[in-house]
């Protein structure tokens, strides 16, 4: 199980990241110089002031060693996927939504290990250095990126033949991160034994401040609604699948995935009844003259 696991994840990530790059474009980039203000909010409230937030949950839920590191490392993972389709649902815009998961897939490749290094420091042995070794870089950016670009490359390439499959991708990358999910809870079912009071609360509550942070935090600032809904279902959704793939395959550490797994599921809840009530709030909304 172990052995398998260790080499199927690393492709089922690829797979997820690859149809992720089917759906960008280079404009997907450029369209930060259209919403530069939304941008930088969402990247500030989710790059730093929500892995504070996850700092204070873990010391006040408790939470130790591995789990906490893990919990750490799924706070500071981009947004997932799913932040577009919820976003759609929610009456946001789609198209910064992808925009910011386009730059937030690269910066984590430099951020993560950063973060890495701080979670050892804070929960683990100390070594703080085991983040910033440039090994590590360089197996986030071959998880991260690599599979990115060559969807990117495939769109671009081949258009046709990419809006087919683009569908048919989605669905099995759906079934794939259900299955690493499963997987991760398998392989350390002890660890969420242990701690799954602490941690169900923990990513309920990470989640659903991220949600209201990045919704909020986006108005403060002058952001459009449609605007902030979108930064809000990025910074309130996270990667849980790039974050289990660095845990397993980068650092070796399958308790450190558990976190992400619990996260995978239960971020479904707030982020499904934020959608059911932006889009109840934009129905009701006066239609202008």
């Amino acid at each position: 199980m172990g052995s398998l696991f260790a080499v199927f994840l690393p492709l089922a990530l690829a797979l997820v990241m690859f149809g992720l790059g089917l759906t960008l474009t280079l404009g997907d980039f450029t369209r930060v110089l259209r919403y530069p203000r939304a941008v930088a909010v969402a990247l500030v409230c989710q790059m730093v002031l929500l892995p504070v937030v996850c700092v204070g949950l873990i010391r006040l839920f408790g939470l130790e060693g591995a789990v906490a590191a893990g919990m750490l490392l799924l706070a500071a993972s981009p947004g997932g996927p799913s932040a577009n389709l919820f976003s759609h649902l929610a009456g946001g815009n789609v198209a910064l939504n992808i925009t910011l998961t386009a730059v937030n897939s690269v910066l984590a490749v430099f951020t993560l290990p950063l973060v890495v290094g701080l979670s050892y420091a804070l929960y683990r042995d100390g070594d703080a250095g085991i983040g910033l070794r440039p090994d590590k870089f360089a197996q986030v950016f071959a998880i991260v990126l690599i599979p990115v670009a060559l969807g990117m490359w495939v769109h671009h390439r081949f258009p046709e033949w990419s809006r087919r499959r683009r569908g048919g991708v989605k669905v099995l990358s759906i079934a794939v991160l259900a299955f690493v999910v499963v997987a991760a809870v398998a392989r350390d079912f002890d660890t969420l034994t242990d701690n799954v009071g602490a941690l169900a609360a923990v990513c309920l509550l990470l989640a659903t401040f991220g949600l209201l942070i990045g919704y909020f935090a986006a108005r403060l600032f002058g952001v459009e609604d449609d605007q902030a809904v979108a930064a809000a279902m990025e910074i309130g959704i996270h990667n849980g699948a790039l974050a289990i793939a660095v845990a397993t395959s980068v650092l070796h550490d399958s308790a450190m995935a558990v976190p992400a797994a619990v996260y995978g599921v239960l971020m479904n809840v707030p982020a499904g009844v934020a959608a059911a009530l932006f889009a109840r709030r934009a129905r009701r909304a006066p239609v202008p003259a």
